[in-house]
């Protein structure tokens, strides 16, 4: 029996390496963009926790720390909006991402369906050929044997 070949094997490895490429990239994407979720949290977790240790202490050094406060806030405050602004950019990068793996794994399937009914029609067919083969077969016995007698 032949070998079953597929003329679009080589598209359907081409896509299968073009969609884990992609979800490595989401991966690596989503990563970065938890790292700068957290450093977000952890530099308003400083920033709350300044602030109740302030309000907890006495008139004096209440006034000098809030000062020193304020000057940190103002920096803080900046790199803040700077996490804030990367996140927006790192998800709708991941939400494009998403979207390109999505297509290419639709791409993929539908592919892979063509796939399996070319060779469902190929198997189909070479048991055609050795149902035929073999009815050939047969004849060629019973005509012998029908001129032996």
């Amino acid at each position: 029996m032949k070998r079953f070949t597929w003329r679009l094997q080589r598209v359907l490895d081409i896509r299968t390496k073009e969609e884990q490429l992609k979800r490595t990239e989401l991966f690596q994407l989503t990563e970065r963009l938890a790292q700068k979720r957290s450093e977000l949290l952890i530099r308003q977790k400083i920033l709350r926790d300044l602030i109740s240790s302030i309000t907890v202490k006495g008139p004096q050094t209440r006034l000098k720390e809030q000062q020193l406060f304020l000057k940190y806030s103002e920096v803080s405050d900046e790199q803040i909006k700077k996490l804030q602004n990367e996140i927006r950019r790192l998800e709708s990068q991941q939400k494009d991402k998403i979207a390109e793996v999505v297509k290419i794994r639709r791409l993929k399937e539908g592919l892979e369906k063509v796939r399996a009914e070319a060779k469902k029609r190929f198997l189909y067919e070479q048991e055609k050929l050795e149902q035929k083969e073999f009815d050939e077969g047969a004849t060629m016995s019973f005509v012998r044997e029908m001129h032996t007698v």
